[in-house]
């Protein structure tokens, strides 16, 4: 690794002090950097982006938004700020102008939440049960997924209870917004819910509601900006 030089320089005379060359060789050295490089790249995780995956409804539960039951239908729609607005049923003009047929609530256990267990009642329970089943491991993955996609399409097609839930995002809306509400629709056990896109009806109660005229389209910002000249 390394090695000592000596110089001296013969003939008569006083004796010359030796000099000594110290040398050391790195040579060994970038073998061994070359080997701690290669097992850190085997035994670490390379930099991943910070991206959530969102697990979206399948094409199975999605129901067309006109074919969807009055009855057991709700619509949430994400506004700005965190704010978060509901209603249930399906409504007719007249109610897309009337502001008490939209109701506010938050993403705290007992806003949103309630609101989902309450239209699920009956199924969550159902879901739930299995569930605990899982964990103890009393029955499979597979008959798990089997058996719950049984209660929903049973509360859905037969009892006709199950809630078909609406999630409407807005330009006011965050990403972490849409998190929120898709961790409820699992947490409450909601097999049948989709995203939609806002409609004008949607936009102008909400702009009833808020005064924001920044939920409107651009049509009905010009039809609203001329009814009031």
């Amino acid at each position: 690794m390394s090695e000592v030089q000596v110089n001296e320089k013969g003939g008569g005379g006083k004796a010359k002090q030796k000099k000594q060359i110290l040398r050391v060789d790195f040579t060994p050295m970038v073998d061994m950097n070359m080997l701690l490089i290669t097992f850190f790249m085997f035994c670490t995780t390379l930099l991943k982006p910070q991206v959530m995956n969102i697990g979206m409804p399948s094409q199975e539960k999605a129901e067309v938004p006109n074919k969807i039951r009055e009855s057991t239908a709700l619509t949430v729609i994400m506004g700005a700020n965190g704010n978060i607005y509901y209603y249930e049923g399906m409504p007719s003009d007249e109610l897309y102008k009337d502001t008490s047929f939209l109701k506010t609530t938050t993403y705290k256990q007992d806003g949103l939440r309630q609101i989902l267990l309450r239209k699920n009642e009956g199924t969550y329970q159902k879901v739930q049960e299995l569930k605990v089943q899982l964990s103890s491991s009393k029955i499979e993955q597979v008959l798990f997924d089997s058996l719950v996609k049984q209660i929903q399409t049973d509360a859905n097609e037969t009892l006709k209870i199950a809630p078909n839930v609406l999630i409407k995002p807005t330009d006011k809306s965050s990403y972490k917004n849409m998190v929120d509400v898709l961790d409820e629709m699992l947490v409450c056990n909601i097999g049948y819910y989709q995203i939609v896109e806002l409609s004008e009806g949607d936009r102008y109660l909400v702009y009833q509601k808020t005064g924001n005229d920044s939920y409107l389209s651009e049509q009905q910002k010009k039809d609203v900006s001329s009814n009031k000249k």
